[in-house]
Order: structure tokens, then C-alpha cells, then sequence
């Protein structure tokens, strides 16, 4: 089965949907192929590295409203076993981020580099809009840094990216993580782990023409 996770790398629900995720297919004995898909939170540039909470306060009425608002996620992020510093988190567009997880699926390095990119983020404090940063982040997963460095530099995977956003769009993917089943089959939400399997199993029946 094909479970293709339509994410944002700098979205905290997303990373424990994926974490989530994987608890599930820990326990799943079926055959599973994962496919990470890109969406965008927000597309605006982000012209100079900002703190995460500092750019939410400003769309969110201030910074007190910015910090109880990572004080809920950090918190379920922390039931389910993650840790989020959003004291260290900086604001990022993450269309090049994007296209580096292209670039690394096309090597073989597809969850090594999203967990990298989740890692940065979230708990390192890297700025990943940073093409010097993501370069690193290749280096660190085992794929070549010149060569990286020269495709984000160049125009390559761009239009691929783009139009994987847009085809998110006319399927009407507005919040993510979305979870894709077998091409046909959607889940919204950072659902439980028994919730993901208990639909893997009914996609697994469904497909399989059982009643």
C-alpha cells in the first residue's frame, strides 16, 4: 500500500502525524511505501530569519497569544514522545526545503532528509529557508553537499515542487498533515497511532474486494 503524507517541514502537527505514523506501521505487517508530498503553510518570502514566535505573534495578536498557542502543540508534541524548543525555532518559507526532500527521494534519503529538516527545525534552531544550511542537512544524511548545493542553486525540482503544491490544491488539501491511502483514501489530522492502523486495516479490506 502506497501512503503518500502531504506535509509542511516546518509544521508541528505534521511531525507528529509522522511520528505517529510510524509508531502504526511499527505494529502493521503489511507492505507500506511512503511517499512525502509538499505543501506550504505559508508561501510568503521570509526576507530575514525571524524567531517562529516572534513571526506568529505578529499574525496571531501579539506574543503572549504566539506562546500559548506552542505551549499546546509542544505539549502534545511531548505525549507522543518529540521535543519542540520553539525558543530556538526560526521562520522559514520552505519551498527549497521542498525540493531537497526531491532531490534526496531521488536518492534514496526520502525520511532520512525529512527528519533532518524536522530536527532543524524544531529542535536545533536551524534556519531552513538557508540554501548553506540545507546543504549541511544533506551532508548530514549521507548525500552529497556539492552536488546538493548545486541543484538548489539551480532551478531544478522547482517546477516538479510547484506543481505537487498545486495538485494539493485541486485535491482540496487545505491542513496538514493529510494522509493518502492507496491514491484514494484521505486522513486529516495528527491522528493516534490505533487510528492509522485501525484505516490501514480497512484500506487493506477495501482494496482487497473483501466484505
Amino acid at each position: 500500500m502506497e501512503i503518500e503524507i502531504y506535509a509542511d517541514v516546518v509544521c508541528p502537527w505534521c511531525y507528529i502525524g509522522k511520528h505517529r505514523l510510524e509508531q502504526a506501521l511499527a505494529s502493521y505487517d503489511g507492505e507500506v511505501t511512503v511517499r512525502y508530498r509538499p505543501f506550504q503553510l505559508d508561501p510568503s518570502p521570509v526576507p530575514e530569519p525571524v524567531p517562529v514566535v516572534e513571526a506568529l505573534g505578529a499574525k496571531f495578536g501579539g506574543t503572549a497569544n504566539a506562546r500559548q498557542m506552542v505551549a499546546r502543540v509542544t505539549e502534545a508534541a511531548a505525549g507522543a514522545g518529540l521535543r519542540l524548543d520553539y525558543d530556538r525555532a526560526i521562520a522559514a518559507n520552505t519551498f527549497d526545503a521542498h525540493r531537497l526532500v526531491a532531490y534526496a527521494t531521488e536518492r534514496g534519503r526520502a525520511a532520512e532528509m525529512v527528519e533532518a529538516l524536522y530536527q532543524a527545525h524544531f529542535v536545533r534552531g536551524i534556519d531552513i529557508g538557508s540554501r548553506d544550511a540545507l546543504t549541511d542537512l544533506a551532508v548530514q544524511v549521507g548525500l552529497d553537499g556539492a552536488d546538493a548545493r548545486r541543484y538548489l542553486d539551480s532551478d531544478e525540482g522547482t517546477k516538479a515542487v510547484a506543481a505537487e503544491l498545486a495538485k494539493a490544491r485541486d485535491l482540496g488539501i487545505s491542513s496538514v498533515p493529510t494522509f493518502v491511502l492507496a491514491g484514494k483514501y484521505g486522513i486529516s489530522g495528527a491522528q493516534e497511532p490505533q487510528t492509522l492502523l485501525a484505516a490501514l486495516a480497512e484500506v487493506e479490506r477495501l482494496e482487497s474486494g473483501k466484505d
